[in-house]
């Protein structure tokens, strides 16, 4: 018996009787902590202690009958693969159906029963939206317990990891400086306070870092800001006396973690409360006292920190410099060893690839998992080899096959993330058609022009395109923000078919990340990602139509050639491809040397 499936069993069997006790018809558990996050503490990976899935992103639903787990296009091979035998059925929904639960619930929810989900866990915005589905259903919902509590005997507690100042030169801001901006657009809409619960938001105001969950350095905390001083709600013993004197002479007053909800509650009838209804959770919003005036809107820190400064992107640019580097001395030896017959595995990557990162100056940690995909594996696009299942990276004589490798590192001076695809062996025509259909996406949105403030979803369709064309379609984004030393995906950008919202708005200093992919399920992926930054743009016209846009492509590596049918490519394409390989070697070449520099020049030879 596969002992993961039957303790899924026997954790459903233990929920369903929490249920019955409370008189609960269903339980709800998001993928989601007290601070919305992506990646999550031990303690809320609920929703993978119950069923077994291990995907970043996946809803489950529990019924005294049913479980379904939603999930999107990305996770549909690896979520039937974990949850076989589980007893829990897969959901599958599009990418972006983020609300497809909902509607789920009020399908199959008896009317007069009722629904549970912990409020602290629970975003303000999707619990309006739950709200307003489940009464039209006749469903009641509940959302003061944590039933989880009552069947997780050893589950964890919060993290312990000390903060840390992220300082100058990297840090180009004073933590002064970003309380007076936050402050600033708190007056704009009439707010005395603030209250911040996103932790890449408490990082980037504050200044601070730390190591609470896996991949980002960020730290548990919220902040309650007023138009003079701050409170930053945290684990006691995270900040040392030093850092919390510091703090100090910046108005910031340190409280126990627990204390949040408190102090929302101790706001009176002349205080107006600024709060992000998708960035605070329901919990924490009903504990704002009654008589204190809202406003909702977004948080301010997500639109700033988003627009980097120009000191902050000549950062970045040395980052990916150094990232560049790692990659090329780590294919250098990757295609070496592939030529002496060594026997490499999708673990072999991930391990060597981490290693010659760490190798390089500033380096901090990995920005997420690496995704090493051979073949069929590289059609799952957050699949990642584990030691009980991997692939070898070999191939019958005269045959060939693709890796795809999608890494990313988190540097003093910015986060990284970047996808190759590599040939092994004798690649076939189709393989190669994927691979140059999906340059060509990623080559046309990164060409483009376009007015500043031009909504990021409108973009989405310039990197489909030549997939379209083909009768080709991908079932993730094309675009999602990028961080300066924080979350490798952050917004408010987004190029994809998301909703387009006002503050999705195209602004300079944005990093963006371009990925269009081809996935053939059993055969192979194909996914070819490049970090830009949105520049001024000198149009013809002059400005006479307004200020335009361009992206700098910042990711310096190799694309590689010997997987390109180049009669697909136009002139102006490969001319694009030539300069992007010249840039490549003049930045790259003085970081390396030997074998890892030959490499780097045989890989950037003009087609």
């Amino acid at each position: 018996m596969d002992t993961r499936t039957s303790l899924s069993r026997q954790r459903l069997t233990l929920l369903r009787e929490a249920l019955a006790h409370a008189g609960v018809h269903a339980l709800l558990v998001p993928s989601s902590d007290p601070h919305l996050s992506e990646y999550l503490p031990e303690r809320w990976q609920g929703r993978q202690w119950l069923s077994g899935f291990s995907g970043s992103m996946g809803t489950l639903v529990v019924t005294l009958e049913r479980a379904v787990l939603f999930a999107d296009s990305r996770y549909w091979v690896q979520a039937q693969a974990e949850l076989a035998g589980s007893g829990i059925e897969l959901e599958k929904i599009a990418t972006g159906a983020a609300s497809a639960h909902i509607e789920w619930l009020a399908r199959h929810l008896p009317r007069g029963s009722t629904l549970a989900v912990d409020g602290q866990v629970l975003g303000l915005a999707m619990a309006q939206a739950l709200q307003t589905a489940l009464h039209g259903a006749g469903v009641q919902l509940r959302t003061d317990i944590d039933l989880l509590d009552a069947i997780w005997p050893d589950r964890p507690g919060l993290p312990t990891q000390p903060v840390y100042e992220h300082t100058a030169p990297h840090a180009t801001q004073p933590r002064g400086n970003k309380l007076a901006a936050v402050r600033q657009a708190m007056a704009s809409h009439g707010a005395t306070h603030h209250f911040v619960s996103t932790v890449d938001d408490v990082a980037w105001i504050t200044n601070l870092r730390g190591s609470d969950v896996p991949y980002n350095p960020v730290f548990l905390a919220h902040l309650l800001l007023d138009l003079s001083g701050g409170t930053l709600f945290i684990g006691e013993g995270k900040i040392g006396p030093a850092l919390a004197a510091k703090l100090a002479a910046d108005g910031l007053r340190l409280a126990p973690y627990a204390q949040a909800g408190a102090a929302l509650a101790a706001l009176g009838a002349t205080d107006t409360l600024l709060v992000d209804p998708k960035r605070v959770t329901q919990g924490l919003r009903a504990q704002v006292a009654p008589a204190c005036t809202v406003r909702e809107t977004i948080n301010p820190s997500t639109l700033l920190k988003s627009r980097k400064s120009e000191a902050e992107a000549a950062f970045v640019r040395q980052a990916m410099a150094e990232d560049g580097a790692a990659m090329c001395e780590f294919y250098a030896w990757f295609e070496a060893a592939l030529a002496r017959g060594e026997r490499l595995t999708e673990l072999t990557v991930d391990e060597q690839l981490s290693a010659a990162r760490a190798r390089r100056s500033g380096f901090v940690g990995l920005s997420f998992n690496t995704i090493a995909g051979f073949n069929a594996n590289g059609a799952m696009p957050h699949y990642r080899a584990t030691e009980e299942s991997h692939a070898v990276i070999e191939v019958p004589p005269g045959e060939g096959g693709l890796l795809l490798i999608d890494s990313g590192g988190q540097y003093l001076g910015g986060t990284t993330d970047i996808t190759r695809v590599w040939p092994i062996g004798q690649v076939s025509a189709a393989m190669k058609r994927d691979v140059t259909l999906v340059l060509k996406g990623t080559m046309a949105l990164s060409r483009a022009r376009f007015p500043r403030g031009t909504l990021s979803p409108a973009l989405d369709t310039l990197a489909r395109a030549p997939l379209w064309e083909q009768g080709i379609e991908f079932g993730h984004g094309t675009g999602h923000g990028v961080g300066y030393f924080l979350a490798v995906h952050e917004g408010p950008q987004s190029i994809s078919k998301a909703q387009p919202e006002p503050h999705m708005a195209m602004e300079p200093g944005m990093i963006t990340s371009i990925e269009p992919g081809v996935y053939r399920a059993g055969k192979w992926g194909v996914r070819i990602e490049n970090l830009v930054l949105n520049v001024p743009a000198i149009t013809p016209e002059g400005g006479g139509f307004g200020e335009f846009l361009e992206f700098e492509t910042l990711t310096l590596c190799p694309i590689d050639t010997r997987c390109i049918e180049r009669p697909l490519l136009r002139a102006d394409e490969i001319d694009w491809l030539n300069r992007y390989h010249a840039m490549v070697r003049e930045r790259l070449a003085p970081l390396l040397s030997g074998a890892a520099l030959a490499w780097l020049q045989a890989r950037t030879e003009p087609i």
